[in-house]
């Protein structure tokens, strides 16, 4: 079994779905005692948002790298950044190291392309909703057209998660707001929702919409496991 390492702490929050879900499928692959072996090197969240803000995602990179170079001298044999947002920063990470970076979009593109989605949804920070980085990385590697939010709404979307979902508070109101988010976008021809950010899988869940959602959190963790076990 491979070692997978995993940068966390953007928030925390997400990092314990992160390190239960790897877990958890090691142990349906395999049964009985068996778990993954897992390194997580876990960033103050706090200084990273700080640095978001003032847009210095060069020092961010540089958390990022030496969090990486950790993870593989302590051992793993790849490794993820377990966050959607910081994979802006993921080819200067990536490039500091000789293991892996296996990217939460190459595998999120995979499942959306598996099942025949060409049109979708994307919510996230404002950072991942409107700039680039991950919207093209799905059009140019997987042919699928994106679409966001209007202002209002990413602006809603964001301050949820920064205000509530990395502080572990789940309120119904904002539940309902994505909700209506949400069928919005269904109705502009969203074929699928991806939650772009790994703490909104802990406020909505697919029966709170009309078309699938792609949780990334899953999808990512699924492919680790596939990749720890090959």
């Amino acid at each position: 079994m491979k070692t997978v390492g995993v940068i966390g702490g953007m928030s925390w929050e997400s990092t314990v779905s992160y390190y239960q879900g790897l877990n958890q499928g090691v142990k349906r692959a395999l049964g009985g005692h068996n778990s993954a072996k897992v390194i997580i090197n876990s960033v103050n969240f706090a200084e990273i948002e700080q640095m978001q803000r003032d847009g210095e995602w060069d020092k961010t990179a540089e958390i990022l790298i030496n969090a990486a170079q950790s993870l593989e001298n302590a051992g793993a044999d790849f490794f993820l950044i377990a966050t959607n947002t910081m994979h802006k920063v993921a080819k200067q990470v990536e490039a500091s190291v000789s293991i892996p970076l296996l990217h939460i979009a190459d595998t999120t593109g995979e499942e959306l392309h598996k099942q025949g989605i060409t049109k979708v949804a994307l919510l996230g920070t404002a950072f991942t909703m409107e700039q680039e980085f991950y919207k093209q990385r799905l059009t140019d590697k997987f042919g699928i057209e994106v679409i966001v939010p209007n202002g209002v709404q990413r602006k809603l979307v964001h301050d949820v998660i920064y205000d509530e979902l990395c502080m572990g508070i789940i309120q119904s109101r904002s539940k309902d707001d994505y909700r209506v988010i949400m069928e919005e976008l269904a109705m502009n021809g969203a074929q699928g929702v991806i939650l772009g950010c790994t703490e909104i899988g802990l406020l909505v869940e697919q029966t709170d919409c009309s078309v699938p959602l792609f949780d990334t959190v899953t999808i990512h963790v699924e492919a680790a496991v596939r990749e720890a076990l090959r």
